[in-house]
């Protein structure tokens, strides 16, 4: 059981572990999107460098990662870095790449170890070649397993990915009868993943930054003030916690009200 799993790594008694033990694992979203954000806001908190947010951030990638395979979730994407972000200073982007190779280097064995198979998602063009063959490593290294879906969206844009999945439907010579929300779900960078059930964004912001546009179409959002930096395995159980009280209606009508208010 998934649950066991994870109440097996957390210290008896502790918050964490009271937090776990609410958690109904026949409810576990199937797929977790997170916008990481607020990595440069912790570090000037501190006055330190932006870069020294991004590589306190490590942390909790690394924690979020190990307790989503420990809890059984099916997919986890994380935003590490978007298209827009090219714009940032090349000193900033430079460090951002460097701790990308390094968190793989540092980290691959445990992916294997917890049977995470690691993919990439976004647009290879512009990456630089030594962080693609650490990613083209990852991704091989990883290819067979079973466990959780790790998904690093890098260089990355939703609309980006549509406009590139048209394309592919263009170059594919499909006919335009034949394309239908199924069919262009084929085209997309995550063909073949169930879309998010559950977006999570740190930091505060009230935005969903041009990431994963067509699969968090019924997505559930949840918000919190949380800086990434700070974002640990109690604060990802307390957005479970809170998707698990939601009532997903799709677009329905709510069964306490049906027939009397339309629901969207």
């Amino acid at each position: 059981m998934s649950l066991e799993r994870l109440l097996a790594s957390i210290p008896e008694g502790s918050d964490d572990a009271a937090l776990a033990r609410q958690i109904q694992p026949d409810r576990v979203p199937q797929h977790v999107a997170i916008i990481m954000d607020g990595n440069g806001r912790w570090a000037e908190q501190r006055r330190l460098p932006r870069v020294e947010g991004h590589r306190a951030g490590i942390q909790s990638v690394r924690e979020v990662v190990e307790t989503s395979a420990r809890l059984g979730l099916g997919v986890l994407t994380l935003y590490a870095f978007s298209i827009e972000n090219w714009k940032r200073p090349a000193a900033e982007v430079s460090v951002l790449m460097t701790l990308l190779r390094r968190y793989l280097r540092s980290e691959l064995d445990t992916l294997i170890e917890h049977g995470i198979r690691f993919n990439v998602i976004g647009r290879e063009g512009g990456l630089p070649a030594e962080v693609l063959d650490e990613l083209r490593e990852a991704e091989a290294r990883t290819a067979g397993h079973r466990g959780l879906q790790f998904n690093i969206a890098l260089n990355y844009g939703g609309r980006a990915e549509i406009g590139d999945a048209v394309k592919a439907a263009l170059e594919a010579r499909l006919a335009p009868e034949s394309i239908d929300e199924e069919q262009f779900s084929r085209l997309r960078y995550t063909a073949g993943q169930p879309d998010p059930d559950l977006l999570i964004r740190t930091s505060g912001e009230m935005r969903v930054s041009n990431f994963l546009l067509w699969q968090i179409a019924y997505a559930e959002i949840y918000v919190t003030g949380t800086l990434w930096p700070d974002f640990r395995r109690r604060h990802l159980l307390e957005a479970i916690l809170a998707y698990q009280q939601r009532d997903r209606r799709y677009g329905g009508i709510a069964p306490a009200v049906a027939g009397t208010t339309l629901c969207t």
